[in-house]
């Protein structure tokens, strides 16, 4: 069969563009898996520093119930200070088994993701100093984001593959032209049939157009049409929604800057006010309460930073993520820049200019 109207070369090109678009779902599948990995591993060492801090505010608060416990057993203090510091002490304790549950649901969310059953898992002993955030950031100019993410590849794939059935849909409704040849070779005798100069051969054509189907055709174009259409406003939304992700990512990052660093500030301000208060005390300049109290406060400023330093690691993944992970060392096997998605993102191009999509 002659495809003189590319029929045929369009089933190939919407196969080609089908199979980019399972490819890219692959990467995007394995990116979400990444991140969530590594989101998850820094959710457990921020949690667990905010355990410890907890857990030590609730033994500092203790000490101080213990301390006004015996001042009221004295006359040296009232009875209602011993039921306010009782009661400071039952709200850290209640903290800790929140923390505790959210651990625990976090390792077992470890555990599923690596593909491993709770009880099979060991529980993560890792701890925020033992995370370092990437020297530089590989952040790129905005046209190369839809190169980048799988989900806008996929999505150009998508699109590229309902053009490719309106081609096709359109040649089924346009004849179609066979070509058909035979050889072989005749002799009066059957000794001379395979002597030379005995050769035959014929072709012929044929032309098949098609018969009338109650507009089933042109139907079936139109349907491919609209889908078209359909994947081409799919294509603008997915484009628009990784701008979106990009742009909260970095603001995340920037606000994150701003509270880690005034978190910090508070952390060394609280350590600096309890060496004071550590020297003071061995001198008999304060009394130990007192002592305890810059402790608690120590304690809490320790637990905030430990929450904005997760907060900081958790965004910068999510960036990562944004910027469609790692494509600049990614494998062959997904990153394959086939001719279909070369020509998928063509129609991509065109789809925006028609929708008014801007990159």
């Amino acid at each position: 069969m002659v495809d003189v109207f590319g029929g045929v070369r369009r089933q190939v090109e919407q196969s080609g563009a089908a199979v980019d678009y399972q490819r890219e779902e692959l990467e995007a599948a394995y990116l979400t898996l990444t991140a969530n990995v590594v989101t998850t591993t820094v959710n457990i060492a921020s949690l667990t520093s905010q355990l410890q801090a907890a857990q030590e505010i609730a033994d500092v608060d203790a000490k101080i119930v213990e301390i006004v416990r015996r001042q009221v057993a004295v006359g040296a203090a009232a009875p209602p200070e011993l039921l306010q510091q009782q009661a400071q002490l039952a709200q850290a304790q209640a903290a800790i088994p929140p923390l505790r549950k959210q651990i625990d649901q976090a390792q077992n969310l470890l555990a599923a993701l690596t593909g491993r059953f709770p009880s099979q898992s060991p529980p993560v002993d890792i701890s925020l100093d033992d995370l370092r955030l990437p020297s530089d950031l590989p952040l790129s100019v905005p046209s190369r984001l839809v190169e980048q993410r799988p989900d806008v590849r996929a999505a150009t794939a998508q699109l590229h593959e309902a053009s490719a059935a309106i081609g096709v849909a359109t040649a089924n409704m346009l004849p179609q032209i066979t070509l058909t040849a035979d050889i072989g070779t005749a002799a009066s005798t059957t000794g001379a049939l395979f002597s030379t100069g005995n050769g035959v051969w014929s072709i012929a054509g044929g032309l098949l157009q098609p018969i009338f189907k109650g507009g089933t055709l042109l139907h079936e174009k139109r349907a491919a049409v609209a889908a078209y259409e359909q994947a081409a406003a799919q294509y603008r939304s997915t484009v628009l929604t990784a701008f979106q992700n990009v742009a909260d990512a970095l603001r995340a990052l920037t606000n994150d800057a701003d509270a880690l660093k005034a978190q910090r500030k508070a952390e060394r301000t609280a350590r600096h006010s309890l060496d004071i208060s550590e020297r003071q005390y061995a001198i008999g300049a304060i009394a130990y309460p007192t002592l305890l109290q810059a402790v608690l406060t120590y304690q809490q400023a320790r637990s905030a930073l430990a929450e904005a330093r997760g907060a900081r690691f958790a965004d910068t993944a999510a960036l990562f993520q944004a910027l469609g992970g790692g494509w600049w060392n990614r494998p062959p096997m997904l990153a394959g820049s086939s001719q279909a998605s070369a020509e998928g993102q063509k129609v991509a191009t065109a789809a925006q200019l028609k929708t008014g999509a801007t990159e």
